[in-house]
């Protein structure tokens, strides 16, 4: 087949056009490819990221938690955040543990279902990765339930992750009470009057109340050991309310007996939460004593019947 001028002009030029564009995408370190008569086009693509999301890796807290019944307890939550930017791209870190069945994320602070932390502290770093502690001081009433714990990390450009753990606060049964009950100046044939005793519950759950008694040792049968002779464990009576007569009241023995009718709440908040008991002492002549009498109520706090 014969070729004329303008036609031969014509081939040589897309053959110096197609050797130029393969040297320049040869020297790109481009890929380019045709299909038969320039059906399909293959090209690269690229793009350069500067910018990478922080991505929490980890979130770790013990489980299960006992609280320090009466006061606080220091929780720490903890997270591994890893940024391909480098840790210091990271910008701040904030946590937020609260009760799964009575809160959520996002809720108000509460001392018994929720607590925040707004300022997380980096306690290690290594090139892309980061620790942070996250610490909440919980109050002991804070409800025994599932608690979760999450964590969320912001970096300078705006990127953010969030991840998060659970744990188990346990319930505390605990009291507290009037250190002393004391009858005053009695003589032998005497009952004395109502003395007071104050229970309050140091724990994160309502509770009942039992009471046992002892002179010298736990069983010995006795209430209080005197400078001379002793006195018996059933001349102690109590009740939850101040107007019970001493023969309406329970009687004091050396096994628990559950205080009657007295239940005390759970705190929900500084204030705490408190309930009375209400004791009475009767003299028996036949038991004849003299001088100092000390003895032991043990007082234990149970689970609501």
């Amino acid at each position: 087949m014969k070729h004329d001028g303008q036609t031969r002009k014509l081939e040589l030029f897309l053959l110096v056009l197609l050797v130029l564009s393969v040297g320049l995408l040869a020297q790109n370190s481009w890929s380019f490819s045709q299909g038969t008569n320039n059906k399909n086009v293959s090209v690269d693509t690229q793009v350069n990221i500067t910018g990478s999301t922080p991505e929490i890796l980890s979130v770790a807290l013990p489980s299960p938690i006992t609280l320090n019944a009466g006061t606080t307890t220091f929780i720490e939550c903890n997270a591994t955040i890893r940024d391909y930017n480098g840790y210091n791209d990271l910008n701040f870190t904030t946590a937020e543990l609260f009760s799964v069945g009575s809160s959520s994320y996002g809720a108000a602070d509460n001392n018994n279902t929720h607590y925040s932390n707004d300022s997380c502290t980096r306690t290690a770093q290594d090139g892309a990765f980061a620790n942070f502690t996250c610490g909440f001081t919980v109050n002991y009433y804070a409800i025994n339930d599932t608690w979760n714990c999450t964590v969320f990390v912001n970096d300078t450009i705006g990127l953010n992750d969030t991840n998060f753990t659970t744990m188990v606060i346990s319930e505390v049964l605990a009291i507290n009470v009037t250190p002393l009950i004391d009858y005053g100046d009695m003589a032998m044939g005497d009952t004395s009057s109502d003395i007071q005793a104050n229970v309050s519950n140091v724990g994160n759950a309502p509770i009942n109340v039992s009471v046992r008694g002892y002179g010298a040792t736990p069983g010995d049968g006795l209430s209080m050991v005197c400078d001379v002779g002793t006195l018996t464990v059933d001349l102690q009576h109590y009740a939850a309310n101040n107007t019970a007569s001493y023969a309406e009241k329970q009687i004091l023995a050396t096994g628990a007996g559950q205080i009657a009718k007295l239940t005390v709440a759970k705190a929900t908040d500084a204030t705490g939460s408190l309930n009375n008991t209400y004791w009475q002492l009767y003299l028996d002549p036949l038991q004849n004593s003299f001088g100092l009498c000390n003895g032991t109520v043990v007082f234990q706090a149970e689970t609501p019947t």
